[in-house]
């Protein structure tokens, strides 16, 4: 489940990421990653200055990197194509010496997603919170058949991802993207990267989904395994959006049927 897991302070220079939890290892996570990249792809993140505590808590110090956080609106399309180059740089690091480093799988990897999603959707979920329970219900129900009828998608671990491309976590600086927050990044596969990053929430009217795989240039047998890993992410977000969850709590009402609606869609091809 999503969780807050840090705070940040700035100077004029560098950023000091506090983290208020680290049980699934998120300060090495990201302190590896920014290493790397800072190795093989320069200033596409943070370079990593030092590491600290802060009353118990671990606190990793970057430098302070240009550009604004994306908007909220729909990108352009000079934006979109340097999005695409980002992520392209990211997922051209040399993968023996991500693996070479000691880091392991991104959380919610490729092969642990779906025995998540399959734990979570089977648990008991009260819908009457909902302004059509019913709705939930269906989408619910479909996605627990879905999970249980149809083949894991394949996968290939042989790219660094930074697992949450939440808009906020792209900054712009006018004709660069750059990429921040690391602490759940590690080894995955680029079409579950990008269906990851199209079918995030918070990137709905953001992102062209269609626009930014095409920026990617994924390979054809990567581009025929997206599809299936996009109806595993939209499931992920039907279930952080159920009464109980924190998604129900922090998105305006209906959200959940939104995104019931769009997991249906998926569902029927």
């Amino acid at each position: 489940m999503i969780t807050h897991t840090h705070d940040l302070t700035f100077s004029e220079t560098e950023v000091r990421k506090r983290f208020t939890s680290w049980d699934e290892g998120e300060p090495d996570r990201e302190w590896m990653c920014l290493l790397l990249l800072a190795q093989h792809a320069p200033e596409l993140a943070p370079r990593p200055l030092r590491r600290e505590t802060a009353e118990g808590d671990p606190v990793i110090v970057m430098e302070r990197l240009p550009g604004t956080p994306l908007e909220t609106g729909a990108l352009t399309t000079r934006q979109t194509a340097a999005l695409g180059a980002a992520l392209r740089r990211l997922f051209d690091v040399p993968f023996d010496d991500a693996r070479a480093t000691g880091i392991g799988e991104r959380r919610l990897g490729p092969s642990t997603l779906r025995p998540h999603l399959i734990g979570w959707a089977a648990a008991p979920h009260d819908l009457s919170a909902l302004h059509e329970p019913r709705l939930g219900e269906r989408a619910l129900s479909g996605a627990r058949e879905f999970l249980a009828t149809s083949p894991t998608p394949a996968f290939e671990l042989s790219v660094i991802g930074i697992a949450d491309l939440n808009p906020a976590n792209v900054l712009w600086d006018g004709s660069v993207c750059r990429l921040v927050d690391f602490e759940d990044g590690g080894l995955s596969d680029p079409a579950f990267e990008l269906a990851d990053h199209v079918e995030h929430l918070a990137g709905r009217g953001v992102y062209d989904a269609d626009a930014l795989i095409r920026a990617v240039s994924l390979s054809t047998a990567e581009r025929e395994r997206l599809s299936e890993w996009r109806t595993h992410w939209a499931v992920f977000w039907l279930i952080m959006l159920l009464p109980g969850n924190g998604g129900f709590r922090r998105n305006p009402p209906g959200t959940t049927e939104q995104q019931a609606e769009r997991v249906l869609r998926m569902l029927d091809g």
